[in-house]
């Protein structure tokens, strides 16, 4: 069965549906919390959950001894993409309006994203770490030693941000790496056509992490992103939830055909920066 026949497969069913619901509402939950808000036995909510992992409509991470499941919407983009165009008005509407929903701002104001890339967790941990990489795919070169607690200089279009408090926090090689979000100067909104506006508002949020999650999937990698500390309102947490996956598709591209995709638009290259990177 091919990844959108299991989509179709998990979406069939009215429980799972409600799962997705109960993610949208309120993402990043346990088992038991899910439970409690459905009318469902924990046996049937585990096995539902099993098929939305294998479908990849749900992602899981590990927060000390607590399993958390977050909702990814990545196959209902491609569900909507695919046949959104293809069928009648009133199914067409349908899935749009389960696309939208899922695209939503979260409760939990966590962005989480998942995808799958052909290569291997060693590729994919230089391609996240070594600044020749990332400025490739992302336009912007992150310098660190990454060990825990070290600083990381930011540098793009001739601009270097380096901020004590702009670190690593976590570093297991070819697993999982997290660190803390840039800081927004008056150089780098210039840099990126931020507006004096727009650098104010994001230079007032608290400063957001992000954890990339590698975990090894058959001939597949797979990869989970969170990016978290947002504030309710958050316009950087908008800003990244548009970026990330254009960001990250010209990684997945990258790794899996040596090219990167071609810039749309002068704005959408400035995106890794100031909104996939803001």
């Amino acid at each position: 069965m091919g990844q959108m026949d299991e989509v179709f497969k998990a979406l069939a069913d009215p429980s799972r549906r409600r799962l997705l619901d109960s993610l949208n509402a309120r993402n990043g939950q346990t088992l038991r919390e899910l439970c409690a808000g459905l009318d469902m036995a924990r046996q049937s909510v585990s096995k539902h959950l099993t098929v939305l992992e294998e479908a990849n409509l749900v992602t899981t991470m590990w927060r000390g001894r607590e399993k958390l499941h977050y909702l990814n919407a990545v196959p209902i983009n491609a569900i909507a993409d695919r046949w959104i165009n293809q069928y009648d008005r009133r199914r067409a509407d349908a899935l749009a309006d389960l696309k939208t929903a899922l695209e939503s701002p979260m409760t939990s104001n966590d962005f989480v994203y998942t995808t799958y890339i052909k290569t291997t967790p060693e590729r994919l941990w230089q391609a996240l770490t070594e600044p020749a990489f990332t400025l490739s795919y992302w336009g912007v070169e992150i310098e660190s030693d990454w060990k825990v607690g070290s600083t990381m200089l930011w540098k793009q279009g001739g601009v270097t941000i380096e901020d004590p408090e702009q670190v690593v926090l976590e570093s297991d090689p070819h697993r999982r790496l997290a660190y803390s979000w840039h800081t927004f100067t008056p150089e780098f909104a210039k840099a990126v056509g931020l507006s004096d506006e727009t650098l104010a508002r994001a230079a007032a949020e608290p400063r957001s992490n992000v954890t990339f999650d590698i975990e090894e999937a058959g001939e597949m990698v797979k990869l989970t992103i969170v990016h978290s500390g947002f504030e309710p309102g958050s316009g950087v947490r908008e800003s990244v939830s548009q970026g990330w996956p254009e960001l990250l598709s010209n990684l997945k591209t990258l790794l899996e055909t040596g090219e990167t995709l071609p810039p749309i638009t002068e704005t959408a290259r400035r995106e890794p920066q100031d909104t996939k990177g803001a």
